[in-house]
């Protein structure tokens, strides 16, 4: 798991993702919701990679891309992620069976969470970045579509309620 600031800085992080890309078969990321592991507000995704050995041509074809992030809401209390929340993914990951893998995102399906895209186009990418996306956030096209101020009110009130609670136990823990 990394800060999505590791996807797309420039300098060593560039040279950072174009050896990892050449050097081990990076085949899968996983955009998270925003803050449900580090500080709320914090992007994370999970990089997927499998060691190999040295060879001339790059090890990575392919890197699969699905997207928890985008149009879904998640917060720590109310609405917290839940192992059900990552079926779909795994079953597009296709533990085993990677061959078999068939996107859910198309010309036709737009909202698909689930794409590839080849390497070639990735080195291609300005500083080599990972930070994909594609989908359209909703929520910025149509004020409709937000929740009810009380929703938003209560998400942000529990959002403070952890962060606070966080703090506190840093705080705690720096007293000793």
């Amino acid at each position: 798991m990394v800060p999505d600031n590791v996807l797309f800085e420039g300098g060593a992080g560039e040279k950072v993702r174009a050896n990892l890309l050449r050097q081990f078969d990076v085949h899968t990321l996983l955009r998270l919701p925003t803050g449900i592991f580090y500080a709320q507000g914090v992007k994370a995704s999970v990089l997927f990679f499998d060691a190999k050995p040295a060879r001339e041509q790059p090890w990575t074809t392919k890197l699969w891309v699905y997207d928890l992030r985008t149009n879904k809401h998640f917060t720590l209390k109310t609405n917290a992620l839940k192992r059900s929340d990552l079926d779909e993914f795994v079953e597009c990951y296709k533990p085993g069976k990677r061959h078999l893998r068939k996107p859910t995102w198309s010309e036709a399906n737009t909202d698909g969470c689930w794409r590839s895209f080849d390497y070639d186009d990735l080195v291609k990418r300005d500083k080599v970045s990972l930070d994909i996306f594609w989908l359209k956030d909703k929520s910025l096209e149509d004020s409709e579509d937000l929740p009810k101020p009380d929703v938003l009110a209560d998400e942000i009130s529990d959002d403070l309620e952890t962060a606070l609670e966080q703090f506190q136990a840093i705080s705690a823990k720096l007293k000793r």
